[in-house]
C-alpha cells in the first residue's frame, strides 16, 4: 500500500465517537490534520455555546488521528495528558475548525497542539495533548 493510500485509510477510519459528534476530516497529512464540527444545540453548554467537552473531543480526535499518521502499522496510541485553554465561545450553528500540528514526534511519545477556531478566524481554544505510542492495537 502506498503512503497516500495509507493516509487516506487512517483519516477515513474515524471512531464512532467522532461520527457521533459530526466530526469531518478536512485534510490529513503527517504534519497537519484539519477537522471540522458543526455546532448543534445538543452540543451547547448552559450558556448556549459549544460545550468545552465537545471542543476537547474534537481536539483529541484530531491529535489521535495525527499520531496514527505518524506511527508504523500495528502500533496504536492513547492520550495520556491534555490541557485546554478556552479563549472564546463558538455559537450554535457555527462550525468549529481544529488544526492539529506536531510539537514533538518521538517513537514512544508524541505531543500535538490543536488550535480550534471559529468561522470568523478567531481562536476559540488551544489544546495541547500528549499521546503515548502503544505496541498493540486494542
Amino acid at each position: 500500500m502506498d503512503q497516500d493510500s495509507r493516509l487516506e485509510r487512517i483519516a477515513g477510519a474515524q471512531p464512532e465517537f467522532a461520527e457521533l459528534l459530526g466530526i469531518r476530516v478536512v485534510s490529513a497529512q503527517p504534519d497537519q490534520v484539519v477537522m471540522e464540527m458543526q455546532v448543534t444545540p445538543q452540543m451547547a453548554n448552559r450558556n448556549g455555546v459549544l460545550h468545552g467537552g465537545a471542543i476537547m473531543g474534537l481536539a483529541d480526535n484530531a491529535g489521535g488521528t495525527a499520531t496514527f499518521l505518524n506511527i508504523p502499522e500495528g502500533q496504536s496510541t492513547t492520550t495520556i495528558e491534555s490541557k485546554t485553554n478556552f479563549l472564546r465561545p463558538i455559537r450554535i450553528g457555527e462550525t468549529a475548525r481544529a488544526t492539529c500540528q506536531p510539537l514533538h514526534r518521538g517513537r514512544s511519545i508524541q505531543v500535538w497542539q490543536t488550535t480550534v477556531t471559529r468561522p470568523d478566524g478567531q481562536v476559540a481554544a488551544i489544546v495541547t495533548q500528549t499521546q503515548m505510542v502503544l505496541d498493540w492495537k486494542g
